[in-house]
């Protein structure tokens, strides 16, 4: 079992609760941790190989690699990642399952050719298709979507045609694209925030809007509880996280009689509400995890 490790956390702030969590989580057990802005990284491509610069010095090899890539960053941090992966260090989530889950109708489309149930979703950039595409996901309401972003931000939800006409004309005059996506009437107000570690689901709840608002998101307002999940749902929280190629994943699902619908998939989930909410250490249970599997990869490499 290794017992100590070099931890790379690749994230905007350490601040930010999540990384502030892990880092001291990885601490905690001795291991030692570095704190990495990808924004004030150089990728270096050089006579002797691959190397990464943080703040004008050289990063010494590594046995981890935690990314925590925030939509702002995805091009130039996924850089820095691939480089970590050049240069053999384990890295959760790598730059792969980074790019299928930041994209959401790329996300969507990858879960529904694998035989994962979502949402009725149009994409369209035709003024003249929008009422088609308002009836092929069932008519109004309809939820409309930014192609990126997290937290439920940009997330409306629209009640005529002519309002699905002016957001979407006055987005794309913004140069957003935006989905047309099914509303699920018996999931009003609330969905499930599913935590998967390693083919594992670590934790959950069910968030619950405010009153007469549609967005469960705790960001937007939103209050969680905390849930056990059946097997079916844990199945297939599981399912998606291994199929966009994640190692940690926040699976948002809405709960249908037909059974869960997987709404959204997050690379890079926040879980101070999950935490608070549940009693878990997800920290702790990441870190858990990347020891693990960096023990792997040291033994499958000797």
């Amino acid at each position: 079992m290794i017992i100590k490790m070099k931890i790379i956390i690749i994230s905007r702030k350490k601040t930010f609760y999540s990384s502030r969590r892990i880092i001291a989580a990885a601490k905690e057990k001795g291991h030692k941790v570095l704190f990495v802005d990808p924004l004030k990284c150089n990728v270096f491509l050089g006579e002797k190989g691959l190397d990464v610069y943080y703040r004008k010095r050289r990063i010494p090899g590594s046995d981890l690699v935690i990314t925590r890539i925030g939509n702002s960053l995805t091009t130039y941090g996924l850089s820095v990642v691939r480089q970590f992966e050049m240069m053999g260090a384990k890295v959760i989530n790598r730059s792969a399952g980074i790019v299928n889950s930041k994209d959401k109708m790329r996300s969507l489309q990858i879960l529904k050719m694998k035989g994962i149930e979502v949402p009725r979703t149009v994409l369209t950039r035709n003024p003249e298709n929008i009422g088609d595409a308002v009836k092929m996901v069932g008519g109004v309401p309809v939820i409309l979507k930014p192609l990126y972003g997290a937290q439920g931000l940009g997330v409306m939800l629209a009640e005529s045609v002519e309002s699905v006409e002016s957001i979407i004309g006055t987005l794309w005059g913004l140069e957003q694209n935006i989905l047309i996506q099914q509303y699920i009437s018996e999931s009003k107000g609330k969905d499930i925030r599913a935590f998967v570690i390693g083919g594992k689901v670590v934790a959950a709840m069910r968030r619950i809007a405010e009153p007469d608002k549609f967005r469960a998101n705790i960001h937007r307002g939103g209050r969680g509880e905390k849930i056990e999940l059946s097997i079916s749902e844990k199945k297939i929280a599981v399912n998606a996280a291994k199929i966009l190629g994640l190692d940690i994943a926040g699976v948002d699902m809405l709960e249908t009689s037909k059974g869960p619908l997987i709404m959204e998939v997050n690379s890079s989930p926040g879980f101070e509400a999950l935490e608070k909410v549940t009693g878990e250490d997800i920290a702790d249970k990441i870190i858990e995890y990347g020891a693990s599997a960096v023990e792997k990869l040291h033994n499958k490499r000797n």
